[in-house]
This record gives C-alpha cells, structure tokens and sequence, in this order.
C-alpha cells in the first residue's frame, strides 16, 4: 500500500492533507448502526494524540470500534482501541453498508508488515515514523503518536 502524504495526521504547513468531513461522518455513523438494530455508544473526534474518528457501537450484542482516518477516506473496525494497541478486526456485514463511502481496510491488509519505501511521506511523517516505529501498516494509518 502506497501512503499518501500526511495520512499520519503529521505535515508541513505547505503540504497540508484534505481533511475527512466529520459531520457527515458521524450521520453516517448513526444512521448505519441504527439501521442495523445497533446503537452509537461513544463518537470521539481526532485528537492531538490521534490521526482517526473513533467511534464506539454495539451492533447485535457485539461491542466494537468504527475508526476513520482524519485526512483520508480509510476505514477499519476494532475490537481494542487504547494507547499502543489497536486490534483490528473484520465486520463484512459493515464493511458493505460503509463501503460506498469509504475504502474499508480489512484485517488482513492493516497487519502486514509496515515498509517506509516507495510512500510519500513528508519529513515530520518520516520524523514521527523513526520514532515510533510501527510495525503494522494499521499502526500508520491509525495511530497515537503525539
């Protein structure tokens, strides 16, 4: 997977990333979950320590995490979201009703081993990269570095 430039939620002022519409994300959200007899427990919005939307549900007796990332149209789902441990995990039935709005990344390709080659990264992502070390592609697209 090729990164584009502040996916990490880390730029210069000159190169700046789009940014996710987080209102229609949260409707989205509610409308989704409830459609699927679910409920929207928490809505966390991107934080300084944050690059995502985290958003808490439970859908037919199972608790998990909707995560989108801020700058990009990336999302996962998860069943842990703490500092330095995200597991991800797959929803396909969810993965269908939010696929028309957002690439939807499955488990598979967020644990595959994170490569900084061929990415373009900016020097405050390559600084933050060398520091934190991710291992996982998910740990870039959906970290806490601060």
């Amino acid at each position: 997977m090729k990164f584009p430039n502040g996916i990490t939620g880390f730029y210069e002022q000159q190169c700046e990333p789009p940014k996710i519409d987080g209102k229609q994300f949260k409707q989205l959200c509610f409308s989704i979950i409830k459609n699927n007899e679910g409920t929207v427990l928490e809505f966390k919005a991107p934080t300084e320590v944050t690059n995502f939307f985290d958003v808490e549900v439970n859908v037919i007796n199972k608790h998990f995490h909707i995560l989108l990332n801020a700058y990009y149209p990336l999302l996962t789902f998860s069943s842990v979201v703490n500092f330095g441990e995200i597991n991800f995990i797959d929803e396909p039935h969810l993965y269908k009703e939010f696929s028309p709005f957002y690439s939807v990344l499955g488990t598979t390709e967020l644990n595959e081993q994170f490569f900084q080659k061929d990415n373009e990264f900016n020097n405050a992502e390559l600084e933050q990269i060398a520091y934190w070390k991710p291992e996982r592609i998910g740990d870039v697209i959906f970290n806490y570095w601060d």
